[in-house]
């Protein structure tokens, strides 16, 4: 539990405020540690507000987070004390109000400086109003004039200050792809994405859920190279409170994702192993694509993970999954067994997740050069202890939602050196910006003499 400002429910003087209360509340606890979604699944569930304000809520939390750096920046460039040595109440609240005075043109400046000063005091800030007030106009006569922030003449510095990413990310882009692609690939990182559905073809077909949800209004359209997928933009409600989720015809799923289980070439009947497999959306894929003729093991070694594995699988009329709260690296150990067991293995290998940064704006924020070792080596070792439950002549699947090349395709490198039983077949690293407007993913499909 985080400390956060108590929201009060009389109606306020200033329009709009106990929205942006709200989300100041969220950029608070994400600022402490917290989670963003999970922040804000707490904020909706504590107060009530009207769909509007929950979409404002969101925009100013999850914009906010993405912007710290360019935000940060702004404060260092016109405030006397740098943005790191402010209070963290007064640094968040800042962030509130430059926000919404450089990156959403449909508020009027003076509700943003107004309704920012007016928190400042009446939320323990009181005698820091004016300094609010002031750094807050001072953006504003910037931008009105056109002025930008001081350039740097180090090319990771200036990406990082003007797409908001961590300096080290910049420097990793630039090395990868060379300064125009990451400039490209760091603006995908800000981009808002749509919310991708697939549907589940036990309990639906994709024409018959793209015509429920055109009846209610909720514009869709089909997904290119997606046979289940549909896009639907953001800011159309509540996913869960759409027709056909109740009653499992359909699953959230970014496209790129949906690309995974289909790899696995799966068939009726064979023995199949998701070797991370939780929150679930990967196993029970691969279960509708095999029409839940098959014997999936689904493995997690997060029993509050697996509540969520069983609850997808009940919710989509899945019944073929063997559901297993185990570390994946020790099956072989607990169940002998299970050597050469499996027909088709999957591995979604925890990772950095620097592929999914559009959907979690604080994860870049989290990561760190050495967390990507750590994650390399836990990697590393799931591969090597899940090799010899594949059977000869079955297929591996290794995926992750990171673009990092240590993760990626260098450790199918190193694995395949040291394998020699295993040929690549096929691999492909999808980056953010891509036509596609998928989240970055890697896919290497392996097979096994």
């Amino acid at each position: 539990m985080w400390p956060c400002l108590a929201l009060n429910r009389k109606l306020s003087p200033v329009k709009g405020l106990e929205a942006r209360k709200a989300a100041w509340e969220v950029i608070q606890a994400v600022g402490g540690g917290a989670f963003a979604d999970l922040a804000l699944e707490r904020i909706f569930k504590i107060y009530s507000f009207e769909p509007l304000d929950k979409a404002l809520i969101t925009e100013l939390s999850y914009g906010v987070i993405r912007q710290r750096y360019f935000l940060d920046c702004w404060i260092d460039h016109l405030g006397k004390v740098s943005a790191i040595k402010q209070p963290p109440l007064l640094r968040w609240l800042l962030h509130l109000g430059l926000y919404q005075i450089f990156k959403m043109e449909r508020i009027p400046p003076a509700a943003a400086i107004n309704t920012t000063v007016e928190l400042a005091k009446t939320n323990h800030l009181r005698k820091l109003a004016p300094v609010v007030n002031g750094i807050l106009r001072s953006a504003l006569r910037s931008k009105e004039k056109g002025f930008k922030l001081p350039k740097s003449k180090n090319p990771s510095e200036e990406l990082a200050q003007e797409q908001s990413i961590p300096v080290w990310l910049a420097d990793e882009l630039i090395a990868w792809k060379g300064k125009e692609d990451a400039d490209v690939i760091a603006k995908a990182f800000n981009t808002i994405s749509p919310i991708d559905i697939r549907v589940n073809k036990l309990r639906a077909n994709i024409e018959e859920v793209k015509e429920s949800f055109d009846s209610c209004g909720i514009y869709n359209r089909f997904i290119p190279n997606c046979p289940y997928g549909l896009e639907v933009p953001v800011g159309v409600g509540e996913p869960m409170k759409w027709p056909g989720f109740a009653e499992g015809k359909w699953s959230v799923q970014d496209r790129s994702s949906q690309l995974i289980a289909p790899s696995l070439g799966a068939l009726p009947g064979e023995k199949i192993l998701d070797a991370c497999a939780a929150p679930g959306g990967k196993s029970t894929h691969i279960a509708e694509l095999v029409n839940n003729q098959a014997e999936i093991w689904s493995v997690d070694r997060s029993s509050r993970r697996v509540e969520k594995i069983l609850s997808n699988a009940k919710r989509l009329g899945i019944s073929c999954l063997e559901i297993l709260i185990a570390d994946s690296n020790e099956l072989l150990a607990e169940n002998p067994k299970l050597e050469s067991y499996f027909d088709r293995i999957l591995i979604d290998a925890p990772c950095s997740g620097l592929g999914t940064l559009a959907r979690h704006p604080d994860s870049r924020w989290r990561m760190t050069k050495d967390n990507i070792q750590e994650l390399v080596c836990i990697q590393s070792q799931l591969l090597k202890s899940i090799d010899p439950l594949l059977k000869s002549g079955g297929k591996l699947v290794y995926s992750t939602c990171t673009i990092h090349p240590y993760e990626n395709h260098n450790q199918i490198r190193n694995f395949l050196k040291i394998k020699s039983k295993f040929s690549l077949e096929y691999e492909r690293q999808i980056w953010p910006g891509e036509e596609n407007k998928g989240d970055g993913f890697y896919i290497a499909i392996l097979n096994k003499l």
